[in-house]
């Protein structure tokens, strides 16, 4: 049976009474698919299964939806039940951030922060890696799950983890997509049929890119023909973010809103090679 607490003092005392080696997979719940995958390759990988659910302020801006973002507690808890998760920790805003969160003491994402997902989003990575610094701390994990859907976050987190040698194996868990392609996201669900069949575009930008030898062009292509769309970018980096090669294997990734839902994926390409 899945065990669940609410504060730090009771996470402590639960996670001492696991055994072995101990996974941990980081959410902000309204679990699906995806996470579910998460939690399979932590079950292969460890004895013992930890996953967080926390709606994190830090990473959202003024503007963005914090306050709409889906809170499903009761149903992730039975999601977590069914995947055998020994432990779930589901703090409160006051329980990670008791002293507020003005000069609060964070993690500086670095350069490669303010790439991307960073350049749109100010501040967004530092978010992310304080809190996930803070969950790594708490938990102790030997193992965490990360799904590469959110590809510069899984990035940051490896070199997080290397920089501050915290010890722990970063393990990425492949995109989980819906039968239509579009890559699984909590945001899905705020998505009309209209805004659904725009996004859709996505996918197909990441398949001409996948089958080109110029995957920025061809995934350029597929996109301006969408007018449902609004992209904020799309970009082909090395798989540690750092310039794309000349030549030689790649990764694409896009940002896009549909109407007002914000989505991101990704995929490998070959610059130069199409597959």
């Amino acid at each position: 049976m899945t065990a669940v607490v609410h504060t730090k003092a009771d996470l402590a005392k639960a996670r001492a009474a696991l055994r072995g080696r101990v996974a941990v997979v980081p959410t902000m719940g309204a679990l699906h698919e995806g996470h579910r995958a998460n939690f399979k390759r932590a079950r292969e990988s460890a004895d013992s299964v930890i996953v967080t659910i926390f709606v994190n302020p830090l990473q959202f801006r003024p503007n963005e939806d914090l306050d709409k973002y889906p809170r499903t507690l009761d149903a992730d808890l039975a999601v977590c039940e069914a995947e055998g998760v020994d432990l779930v920790f589901a703090p409160s805003v006051a329980e990670m951030y008791p002293e507020g969160r003005e000069g609060l003491t964070t993690v500086h994402a670095g350069p490669d922060g303010e790439l991307l997902e960073g350049a749109s989003r100010p501040g967004f990575f530092t978010g992310v890696l304080t809190v996930v610094s803070k969950l790594f701390h708490l938990t102790r994990p030997d193992a965490a799950m990360f799904g590469e859907k959110d590809f510069q976050q899984l990035a940051m987190v490896r070199r997080m983890v290397r920089d501050l040698d915290m010890g722990i194996e970063v393990v990425a868990v492949p995109t989980d997509r819906e039968a239509d392609g579009l890559a699984r996201s909590s945001r899905n669900v705020f998505l009309s049929a209209a805004e659904r069949a725009a996004a859709l575009a996505i996918p197909r930008a990441i398949g001409a890119a996948q089958a080109s030898p110029d995957p920025l062009a061809a995934a350029l292509a597929v996109l301006a023909a969408e007018p449902g769309l609004d992209v904020d970018y799309v970009a082909v980096r090395a798989n540690d973010l750092g310039e794309a090669p000349d030549r030689g294997p790649a990764r694409i990734l896009i940002a896009a809103k549909a109407g007002t839902t914000r989505l991101i994926d990704n995929a490998p390409v070959n610059v130069g090679d199409a597959r």
